[in-house]
């Protein structure tokens, strides 16, 4: 094979580090929980991912041609993810503004960190936590505060009726409970 093609794919363009997810000028909110998440992924990738793939890395370095050196080519591939993702977690564990939902005195309107049930318009009952964008886990039930649910869901009432433009239509949703 032609070491043109190899350097080639190589030498992949510099990727940013993330299509940034917050509208301009919004804040970084995040929960202490997602800022612990955040930490406790910096750490795992610096202190455990990363020496592990340069022990690799250098391993396959020493087996002679690099070329056609499976191990080699993936190592480095994954120490430039690993590097990516380092440099995107500082950046916005820097900008972020832990919000903590315990200190929420008002429990009968939704803000940030709330955990509302409410009901569709066909009567489907769900479950959400407003989270902060770099926290949101939707297989947990946990939306960013900035998704059309939770901007539909916000300063509203417990047992109030809400509504949400869909690309359907506009749906109606109904707060059911609020806790933090």
């Amino acid at each position: 094979m032609n070491k043109a093609f190899t350097k080639e794919a190589e030498e992949e363009a510099e990727i940013p580090d993330a299509i940034d997810s917050l509208p301009a000028g919004a804040k970084n909110y995040i929960t202490p929980d997602g800022m612990e998440r955040l930490r406790a992924e910096l750490d795992h990738l610096r202190r455990v991912e990363r020496p592990q793939v340069v022990e690799n890395v250098s391993w396959a370095a020493g087996n002679g041609d690099r070329s056609e050196n499976g191990d080699y080519i993936y190592g480095k591939k994954r120490l430039r993810e690993i590097d990516r993702r380092t440099r995107f977690l500082i950046k916005r564990m820097e900008i972020a503004e832990v919000v903590d939902p315990a200190q929420q005195k008002n429990h009968d309107q939704v803000f940030f960190g709330a955990t509302v049930t409410y009901a569709d318009s066909n009567d489907v009952e769900r479950t959400v936590r407003i989270v902060g964008v770099d926290e949101a886990r939707l297989e947990e039930g946990e939306i960013s505060w900035i998704s059309p649910v939770a901007r539909a869901l916000m300063k509203a009432l417990d047992g109030d009726v809400v509504k949400m433009n869909t690309p359907g239509g506009v749906e109606e949703l109904e707060i059911l409970k609020i806790a933090y």
